[in-house]
Formats: C-alpha cells, structure tokens, sequence
C-alpha cells in the first residue's frame, strides 16, 4: 500500500519523486498551444468546438453563460444546513484575506520630496473552478475570497459542465452566495485562453487565478504575459515530519487525505522513528479498507507515496525544506519549537489537531498553494495577488539641484547623456 524506505533507498526515491516534477506529458504543450491560438483567432467558434469535443456538451453562445436565475435557484434548493457551513466557510476565510489589505501611503521626505506607493485592484479577473472527478466549490471560495477583499471591480468564474450542459449546483449555490454574477460552463485550456484573449461572450481579464489539471496548468504557464497568472500547479501534495510522539492514526488519515485527490498526488511521512513508521503503514492499510476511491488512492501511494526513514529530527527538517511541499504537517512533541526553521512550504499545520482538512475548508487561509517545489518562489493566493502597484515620486526644483550633479553623473556612467540632459535642462532653467 505504502513502502517504507531506509537508507540509500530514501534518495532513490526523492531522485524518482523530483523526476516527476521535470516530466511533461508527450505532447500536452503543443497541444495546448494549438488550442490556445485557435481561441484567439475564432473565438466563441473555438471554445463551443472544444468544448463539445473534449467534455461532450454542445453549447451555443446564448448557452455559454450560466443565467443569475439560476445561480439564485441553485442556492434556494441548496440543501439548508450545508448552505450554513458554506456561509460560515465564506466568512472565515474572507475575514483571514481582509487582514492583508495592502495600504496606499506617501511619505514626506524634506524639500519637498513625496514618496510612496498606491495600491490598486485589479479591474476584472477570471477564477477557474475545475470539475472532473469531483466538484470544487471549496477552490472557488478560496479563489474568490481574496479577490473580493481587495475590491476587484468584476470577478468571471469558468467551470465544466458536463454533457447535460449542468454545472455542480453547490458550485452555483456557492457563487451566489458569494456574490457572483459572472460565470460560464465552459472549462479546459480552451476556457484560460478565452479569459486571457477575450471572445464575443467571455470578457478578457487581466488576470487568471484558480486551480486545474495539466491542461490548464500549461494554458495558464503559455498566457503568462498576456495577463497575470496567480501560479503554475502540479498535482497535490502533503509531506508529514513526525517524531515518536505522534499518534498513527492521526497521520495516516492524512496521508490518505491527500493521496484521494488524484493518482498523482503525493503523500509522504519523514521521521526518524522506525516505531512509528511501521505503526502508520499498518494504520494506512487498516484505514483504506473502509474508504470509497480505492482506485485512486491505491495508485497514488503506489506511485507518489513513501514513509522516508530518517537519522534524526534535524535531517526529516532538511528533507521537509529541500522538498517544499505544498502541505507540511508536522505531528511533533513540540512543533512550534520547529516552525522557525521551516524555508519551504505553502501551508504549515502545526500538531495532532491541525489536519490539512481544516485548510482546505475552514481556518481560513487559502487553499490554493504552490506545489512541485515551487514553494521555494512562489506563495499562497493572497489578497495581495490581486492589486497593482505604483510607485509615486514628487520632486521640487529644490531637491533637483540638490541632487542634479550625482544623478547626471550616474546617467553618463551609463551613456545615458539624455537621461543626463533631462536633470540638468531643468536645473539650469532660471537658474
């Protein structure tokens, strides 16, 4: 189910694992390269023809839009006590993204000198919720949320709908319980180019965030530079740094957590306890009998999971930053004595009752995480990631002269003389 691995056999595996990483699936970027220019070129034409090809639904332009009317009845007919939980899981996390509201501010330096930064929402973006296996209206709250806190003028939600032409209605209960208004049944690499170029019914957007398979993931990576993208996702992932202290069970259920996602998710325990290493494989066998995607979860500890001896506490914290994972749990007898010297990794759940499942749904950070070692760069979803930024520089003619020599010189350093030019011309004038 789950393989234990000591010694040599701990590198083999991480080279096999970060080999996944470098992998690219055949011809999945010329593929998507070809679609996204077809979109750009026909437009509509091109989204209804993907769409009818890879997801068998046969829209028409007047279709392509999911009506208010029914995001409004999907919430009316929304089952009444989950609708809470969905309220309640809107108010938390957008309550933790109103926390990061960056602030415009200008600092008076002397001589008339003003500096500072303005801080600005984007005008419009475009969530992608995905669909496929299992409906998301969770990534849509996190993708949302932040969105919202920073005052984005006009959100656009995409996600699949399958051949019956119906979207999840949780996902449309969900958008208008956040206050959505926009949003197309449209998904796939077909639905990220039609956000980034703009079609006859999807409006062009400046940037796209949200999660997605390969597919979107590579049309998201090729449109960067069109628009702004919120990041580039793999597969999901959690890695588990535990001491003798932590309890088995708890930690396989959450490797078996992650590994359900999908058959490339990736579920890895650290510790340098042979003790429990052993207890949480037998714990990961007892508790699959009971769970209901056995396919997937067999594939994925199969392929992506391992339970990595290590020779002490210090090295499972090297491995955990060398990693990057997209969640770190660490089940140790004291983790908050650990958290300082943690580098890497998109999400942090500290101790026995912080399982990865309160973020993914409740505590209100964002579950929409870097993955594949990206977290050496990139960082969760953030209000932040939906403003812009200005600079603000107001000189006098005073603060000019001051400074007039040094800055000419530095421009002529350069060969730069009309850099030069434009400081001296203003400090000569009336001079």
């Amino acid at each position: 189910m789950i393989s234990i691995y000591r010694n040599g056999a701990v590198e083999e595996f991480i080279a096999r694992y970060e080999s996944r990483r470098t992998q690219t699936a055949g011809d999945v970027e010329a593929r998507v390269a070809g679609i996204i220019a077809d979109v750009r070129e026909r437009g509509d034409e091109a989204v209804l023809e993907y769409t009818r090809r890879f997801d068998g639904a046969v829209l028409t332009p007047a279709t392509l839009a999911v009506p208010a009317g029914e995001m409004e009845r999907a919430h009316t007919e929304c089952d009444g006590a989950l609708l809470e939980v969905i309220r309640e899981a809107i108010g938390n996390i957008m309550a933790f993204h109103r926390k990061s509201v960056p602030r415009s501010w200008l600092d008076w330096e002397g001589d008339g000198v003003v500096l500072g930064q303005r801080a600005i929402p984007l005008e419009r973006v475009g969530l992608y919720v995905p669909g496929g296996r299992a409906a998301y209206p969770s990534s849509l709250i996190m993708a949302a949320a932040p969105a919202i806190a920073a005052g984005v003028s006009e959100i656009v939600v995409v996600t699949p709908c399958g051949a019956d032409l119906q979207v999840n209605p949780v996902i449309l209960a969900t958008a208008f319980a956040l206050g959505i208004t926009r949003l197309f049944r449209v998904g796939g690499s077909q639905a990220i180019a039609a956000l980034a170029f703009g079609t006859e019914s999807i409006p062009r957007v400046d940037k796209i965030a949200g999660p997605g398979n390969i597919y979107v993931a590579t049309a998201k990576k090729l449109l960067f530079g069109q628009c702004g993208i919120d990041m580039v996702a793999g597969p999901s992932e959690v890695l588990i740094v535990a001491d003798e202290s932590a309890e088995p069970g708890f930690v396989a259920a959450d490797l078996l957590a992650q590994a359900e996602h999908d058959p490339l998710a990736s579920s890895l325990l650290v510790t340098d306890s042979e003790t429990l290493a052993q207890a949480v494989q037998e714990e990961v066998s007892a508790q699959y009998s009971a769970l209901r995607r056995q396919e997937i979860l067999s594939r994925s500890l199969a392929d992506y999971g391992a339970i990595l001896l290590s020779s002490s506490l210090e090295e499972s914290i090297a491995l955990a930053n060398r990693l990057a994972p997209e969640h770190l749990g660490l089940h140790l007898r004291d983790p908050w004595s650990v958290l300082g010297r943690i580098r890497t990794a998109g999400a942090i759940f500290l101790g026995p009752y912080s399982p990865e499942t309160v973020g993914d749904y409740w505590a209100g950070p964002n579950h929409i995480l870097p993955t594949n070692g990206t977290g050496r760069y990139f960082s969760p979803l953030r209000t932040e990631d939906f403003f812009k930024f200005s600079s603000v520089i107001a000189w006098s003619r005073e603060a000019l002269v001051r400074h007039a020599d040094k800055i000419a010189r530095f421009a002529l350093a350069e060969g730069l003389d009309a850099h030069a030019q434009a400081v001296t011309k203003r400090v000569q004038k009336n001079g």
